[in-house]
């Protein structure tokens, strides 16, 4: 099977930054497949980046390399970095945009991206995405190391994520993100789910202010403009108007809180 190569970014698809960097990618491995996982994450977004990377990776094969760049400070002095996780590896930028990442994989190796064997020359201090970022997947899907791409580091950025938190009867969490159905992507789990109500979800319902949402499983289980949640894709729960947008209908968005709890 041919190296995979994934590609993430907030750079838009009217401008040729993503086929520059495709470019210098393949200059380095021409038999990349590459995968366009997302380019449209909101300017500069670096938490959005972090649960759209959350929502795709784990459904890569193994040895897939994820190209990462959300990066509002580049050129300064937010560090490089490549790490190991699971079955993949990773490539981007050192500020946060990785969490979810690390979150889930404790015992992740990340590296400084130090090598001067992984940068193209010229670098441009604006475009490391095409002329850092790009050429050290592109040699890590060949096979080079992960440690030789410089030193090991152990204090990698994390963003801080909304608490959750769950007690005997109910389970607090928030907002994370609004997809463009106006659906609401909570930090609230399905596993959430089977620890509150075992073989029962239908005793459970969440708040969101003023408002109690059943639990259903697909959109299409309540009428056309109905407010519900769900089990999303991403394994999130997730707040949701069949045919509508719940960020409308609900007036909530990112940061807002939300309660699972048991019908009353």
């Amino acid at each position: 099977m041919p190296p995979v190569i994934a590609l993430l970014t907030d750079f838009g698809t009217s401008d040729p930054y993503v086929g520059a960097m495709k470019g210098a990618i393949l200059s380095v491995c021409p038999d990349a497949v590459l995968v366009d996982i997302h380019h449209e994450v909101p300017a500069h977004d670096v938490a959005a980046g972090a649960l759209a990377l959350d929502a795709a990776y784990p459904h890569f094969p193994a040895g897939a390399v994820f190209v990462v760049v959300v990066d509002p400070g580049v050129g300064s002095e937010r560090r490089p970095i490549a790490l190991g996780a699971g079955r993949w590896l990773f490539v981007g930028p050192d500020n946060g945009v990785f969490t979810h990442v690390l979150e889930a994989h404790p015992t992740a190796r990340v590296h400084l991206l130090a090598n001067p064997l992984v940068h193209r020359e010229p670098t441009c201090a604006v475009f490391h995405g095409r002329d850092l970022f790009g050429p050290a997947a592109a040699r890590l899907a060949r096979g080079m190391p992960l440690e030789e791409t410089g030193p090991a580091l152990g204090d990698a950025v994390r963003l801080r994520l909304p608490v959750r938190s769950r007690g005997k009867d109910a389970c607090e969490g928030a907002i994370l993100a609004v997809d463009r159905f106006g659906n609401l992507v909570t930090n609230l789990l399905e596993s959430d789910l089977d620890a509150l109500a075992p073989g029962d979800r239908s005793a459970l319902v969440v708040e969101v202010g003023t408002r109690r949402l059943p639990l259903v499983r697909a959109y299409a289980d309540v009428g056309e403009g109905e407010l519900c949640a769900l089990v999303g894709s991403s394994g999130r729960i997730e707040l949701a108007a069949n045919r509508r947008r719940a960020d409308e209908s609900l007036g909530a968005g990112r940061g807002a809180p939300v309660r699972l709890v048991r019908r009353r």
